[in-house]
């Protein structure tokens, strides 16, 4: 009698464990096919290096290169390069903005400070850098959501690759071009599509 109990309770246990996982399962999945809230990179408020939160609408009519960056990766050295850029054109309304993020075999493990003193005083980077953020995975940025997901960017959507992946938006706010991180900033294929958006 207390054999058959056992293998009754065990059999409601193992019920409600498969219930409660597939609620559960469910429940992740409804979460992670949530719409963004924002409509437009323009709704989004960023907080910088210095801990000063960024109303992305500061750079509407601007055309920019946002890029994910690292520290202590083989890429690192397209700081210069992303620098030299921004120098280049800024004049003509051209901004970098640069996201830390530490996805990728722990490249960029340091804090704000950290990362704002190794780009000044290695690169004398003074595009604009914002705090560190995820770019991929369960915690990925909403930005880097709609930067990288169907539903906002169909036409260059697709998880980071890597380091230094480069996102080209228009003065109207529309992603029109994305380069993976082979791409240097130098290369024509990148400095003409900046060109082409500026006129």
């Amino acid at each position: 009698m207390m054999k058959s109990k056992y293998i009754i309770f065990v059999i409601i246990l193992i019920i409600f464990t498969g219930l409660f996982v597939i609620q559960t399962g469910l429940r992740g999945s409804t979460m992670a096919q949530q719409p963004l809230a924002e409509k437009s990179i323009y709704d989004f408020v960023m907080k910088d290096i210095t801990g000063r939160q960024v109303q992305m609408d500061e750079y509407r009519g601007k055309v920019l290169l946002i890029v994910n960056v690292a520290s202590k990766c083989g890429f690192t050295p397209q700081y210069a390069g992303l620098q030299k850029l921004y120098l280049k054109y800024k004049d003509q309304d051209f901004y970098v903005l640069g996201f830390p993020a530490n996805n990728f075999l722990s490249q960029e493990p340091g804090s704000d400070e950290q990362i704002r003193n190794f780009c000044t005083t290695t690169y004398n980077v003074t595009f604009p850098m914002f705090a560190k953020i995820s770019v991929k995975g369960k915690d990925k940025h909403p930005l880097y959501r709609f930067l990288t997901e169907e539903a906002t960017n169909p036409q260059f959507a697709g998880e980071i690759s890597w380091n230094f992946n480069k996102f080209l938006i228009d003065k109207n706010g529309k992603i029109i071009a994305r380069f993976g991180s082979r791409v240097k900033p130098e290369d024509d294929e990148l400095v003409s599509a900046i060109e082409k958006a500026l006129k």
